[in-house]
């Protein structure tokens, strides 16, 4: 078990009963900002304020990066937003030495139910475009699960869910950007125009522009999702049903799995449906006294193991399966609130779960930062399906945390960051999520993650780019494909200097 010193009575009070802190600062902090995000949100969406604003918002970034470009350049640019405010763990320390420039894009800007797109600043969240498009029977068809992750973040870096296996990764889904480049001239780009920056943009977190605006595809939604959970104790025959699954020439619309243990976990497969049929039950898991989603699904695993073998149908409302996973932050909230899934607690305080990501890192200490660095693992590597017994032992031998997410995923044969590297129309991958306090025998932060991240690149998968990043230059560009996104950065007026590359913004060194 690490130890981290506190230093002074606060500091001990916040590692030693964090839960204090959350329970009587932290939960009304954070109702108080989604009520008046929702509100805010609504209002400016019903207006239809947010059109007449942008072009404005926009002129002001352009006059900033002007002025950059006026001065002597001598530092790179990037968003002023703070990185307490990000969904990641970690925070940016280059943003330190940057030059800041502010960006108040925060808006849905236009639903053309005729053309079936949804057109956003970057700044929006999953839960704020769930909310919008729910009342129009609309939807995304890639929806990454937790409330709070934005589009400019799931652009930049990239967004994966459980529909991925059909519709591939948020990328895929979005069918144009607008940037404001290093020259402050602003650029929309599209499959069919200027197509090179399109395919660059996705995984380029913010190292060719600023992101203004992006146009997304929409689907016809409907009430409910029928949910089928099942469980299994040989991790085998787990594996071979989930990738049946994820591989099936007609797939559910939702394929996922929580692994309990190396050898036990439910695979979950879902369809939308506007009846709830008779071979479920009703299940309103956004309800704030509901049970957390996982240990609901773990539920399931041990009525299997203790006999009850046949398969659970469950019907969840279309938004509430979205963001099963917000309310626990998939299982971190558990480390946080230890009791935050009492039934009492639920009942009185669950409206208020999540506590904000941004507020947990605005109060966090030192200490507490250390305790993460030193205990805790936060990364979804990215590996094809076909690795994906092999990458759970691994994962097993290195960390020991449970749950896993896995989560399938298409990549496409397009240009980009990320190729299929044998020349096939589309590979399938999957994402293993390991979120929690690592058990594994010998763990150390360093070198374990390292030989994770070997045996990734080894088999010729990838790393999401939020979580902590110990490759060498030279390993990360062997990972992701540079080759457009080279090409996009000399093309691009003063791209070179405005912008580090990507591993300048994602390696361990900048971050803390």
């Amino acid at each position: 078990m690490v130890e981290v010193q506190p230093e002074g009575l606060l500091e001990y009070i916040i590692i030693q009963h964090r839960w204090v802190v959350v329970l009587l600062a932290l939960l009304p902090m954070s109702g108080l900002w989604k009520l008046w995000s929702v509100l805010r949100n609504y209002v400016v969406f019903k207006m239809s304020s947010a059109p007449k604003l942008h072009d404005k918002k926009v002129k002001d970034v352009q006059n900033q990066v002007k002025q950059w470009l006026a001065g002597d350049r001598s530092s790179h640019m990037c968003t002023a937003r703070p990185t307490w405010q990000t969904m990641s763990f970690r925070q940016g320390i280059y943003k330190n030495t940057f030059t800041n420039i502010r960006v108040n894009l925060v808006d849905i800007l236009e639903v053309d139910t005729k053309k079936m797109t949804v057109r956003c600043e970057p700044l929006v969240s999953m839960g704020q475009l769930s909310r919008t498009l729910q009342p129009l029977g609309l939807a995304l068809p890639v929806v990454p699960e937790l409330d709070q992750l934005t589009v400019g973040g799931l652009v930049m870096g990239t967004g994966v869910e459980t529909s991925s296996h059909v519709h591939g990764l948020f990328q895929h889904i979005c069918l144009q950007y607008e940037l404001v480049l290093a020259d402050g001239s602003v650029l929309t780009c599209s499959k069919d125009e200027n197509p090179d920056l399109f395919y660059a943009v996705p995984w380029s977190y913010g190292t060719l522009g600023f992101l203004a605006s992006v146009v997304i595809q929409v689907i016809q939604a409907k009430k409910y999702v029928r949910v089928q959970y099942e469980s299994y104790t040989n991790s085998k025959e787990l594996a071979a049903r989930f990738s049946a699954e994820s591989l099936s020439p007609t797939p559910h619309q939702f394929v996922e799995a929580l692994m309990f243990s190396r050898d036990s976990g439910v695979v979950m497969t879902a369809d939308m449906v506007d009846e709830i049929g008779p071979d479920g039950i009703y299940n309103p898991i956004g309800r704030w006294y509901s049970e957390w989603f996982f240990k609901k699904v773990g539920k399931h695993l041990q009525n299997y193991i203790y006999g009850f073998k046949r398969p659970v149908v469950e019907y969840i409302p279309l938004r509430d399966y979205y963001h099963r996973h917000s309310k626990s932050l998939f299982w971190e909230v558990q480390d946080i609130v230890p009791f935050g899934n009492n039934f009492v607690f639920r009942l009185l305080f669950g409206w208020l779960m999540p506590p904000e990501v941004s507020l947990l890192k605005l109060t966090q200490p030192e200490a507490i930062a250390r305790l993460y660095e030193k205990a805790h693992v936060l990364q979804d590597m990215l590996v094809p399906i076909e690795c994906l017994k092999d990458a759970v032992n691994k994962f097993h031998q290195e960390f020991e945390v449970y749950p896993l997410w896995l989560c399938p995923f298409k990549v496409r044969n397009e240009p980009g960051m990320l190729r299929v590297k044998d020349g096939r129309d589309s590979q399938m991958f999957v994402d293993i999520g390991v979120y929690g306090v690592p058990k594994a025998k010998g763990y150390e932060t360093v070198p374990s993650t390292r030989r994770i991240e070997q045996f990734v690149a080894e088999h010729r998968g990838f790393q999401m780019l939020y979580a902590d990043t110990y490759t060498t230059r030279e390993e990360f560009r062997s990972m992701f494909d540079h080759t457009l996104y080279d090409k996009v950065r000399d093309s691009l007026p003063h791209c070179k200097e405005a912008f580090p590359e990507v591993y300048g913004k994602v390696n361990r060194n900048v971050r803390k």
